[in-house]
């Protein structure tokens, strides 16, 4: 059984396909460009393993549409194609960011489904009018696979009101629905279950701290396998400092940086969004970049790299006070599964509340899920490899099942 995952973004999509029976990629793959007079498509087959193949085309794809039939050209081709006809993809999975409060849960796509996420695109303007495209694109080219919809922000729909609520007019909560959503739901979701396995516990009974840390970031407190608070808002520019996103700031700022600077909102909310962060403060947003400056003493790189790390133990501490005892803290994502610098600077200083480092474990490299702590401390670290895409895969077939 084969599902096809789409996340799409209002100029490109990222696809990828999988077999349910093993639960491995068969391809996946990018375009990008799209509606320019040259696009590029980037195609992986059996990506991530010892036998993966690159291929890299560059032509003009017009619509989404036409980039998906191409996608679809290359998914049957005779010589190097993963499928032999479209009709063995059973049915699309969409990564949709925003369900807000009327759509909690994954669901098979319908007329009323698509108008539900049309009503949120004032909570998503980026994202949702995109992630349509990506819908109405599986519609029209695979008509006999049905289309799911799973949310960014279904995992964090199980918080509690008073943690997701604003100090705000209650009014605004009423009337435009202006509370915390949170963000990279199935990630949390995914971590937090195979981190149980690891642990051999229990899932309705695991207390976890979850750290997405890429180029944007977040944490989640979840109890007994349940979201009860997460970094990001009501948009994903809250909570953590990331690569070009500030992150939580005093809200005051904007209208200072209006009187000042002379901004308007939208060129303030492209600066909180796009250029601060890391980059902000050190110029460069890839933490690769940022060790190797700080490795040649490069006091900024340095500076953001100490923001960095204290945003995310500042969350680590209020969430291990939420949550009163904890079962493991994860480290995912791009720099949290790959930058042991990283986290042994986190976590420094921390064998007080049962988190130690075994900083061989924590510099070896490895696939797959690990321990990094110290035998018998009373939290486990763990770095556990996120998969989303197999995450959304399985909510579609689970949809579909029933």
């Amino acid at each position: 059984m084969k599902v096809l995952v789409i996340n799409a973004g209002s100029s490109s999509f990222k696809y990828q396909l999988m077999d349910m029976t093993s639960k491995t990629p068969l391809c996946s793959g990018l375009v990008e460009r799209i509606g320019d007079p040259v696009g590029a498509l980037t195609h992986k087959i059996s990506p991530d393993t010892d036998k993966e193949r690159k291929l890299k085309l560059e032509e003009a794809f017009p619509d989404h549409v036409a980039g998906m039939q191409r996608v679809v050209a290359l998914l049957t081709d005779v010589r190097d194609g993963v499928i032999e006809d479209v009709k063995e993809i059973y049915a699309v999975g969409h990564r949709v960011v925003q369900g807000g409060e009327a759509l909690e849960k994954s669901c098979r796509i319908t007329a009323e489904v698509k108008e539900a996420i049309r009503a949120n695109i004032p909570l998503a303007p980026l994202h949702n009018p995109a992630n349509l495209s990506g819908i109405e694109v599986a519609e029209t080219v695979f008509p006999h696979a049905p289309s799911v919809a799973v949310f960014d922000t279904e995992f964090h729909q199980t918080m509690p009101q008073y943690a997701y609520m604003y100090a705000l007019p209650y009014e605004l909560y009423e009337t435009l629905r202006v509370r915390r959503y949170g963000f990279h739901g199935t990630s949390h979701r995914y971590v937090t279950r195979k981190a149980a396995e690891f642990l051999q516990k229990p899932l309705e009974a695991f207390n976890v701290i979850t750290c997405h840390l890429g180029n944007g970031c977040s944490m989640c407190a979840v109890k007994g396998g349940k979201c009860v608070d997460t970094s990001m808002g009501m948009t994903p520019l809250a909570g953590l400092m990331m690569g070009t996103r500030c992150g939580d700031i005093d809200p005051a700022i904007h209208e200072y940086l209006a009187e000042h600077k002379k901004l308007s909102i939208s060129e303030i909310d492209a600066l909180l969004n796009k250029q601060s962060g890391l980059k902000g403060i050190a110029g460069m947003n890839d933490m690769r970049d940022l060790h190797n400056a700080r490795a040649d003493g490069d006091k900024r790189a340095q500076l953001a790299f100490e923001m960095f790390c204290h945003r995310i133990r500042q969350y680590l501490g209020a969430y291990y006070a939420e949550l009163g005892r904890v079962d493991a803290v994860v480290f995912t994502a791009g720099i949290g599964e790959n930058d042991d610098l990283l986290r042994a600077e986190v976590c420094a200083n921390l064998a007080p509340m049962g988190i130690e480092l075994d900083l061989e474990a924590n510099a070896r490299r490895g696939s797959g899920v690990r321990s990094i702590s110290r035998p018998g401390t009373l939290v486990p670290v763990l770095v556990v490899p996120t998969n989303e895409e197999l995450e959304i895969a399985e909510a579609t077939l689970a949809v579909l099942k029933g």
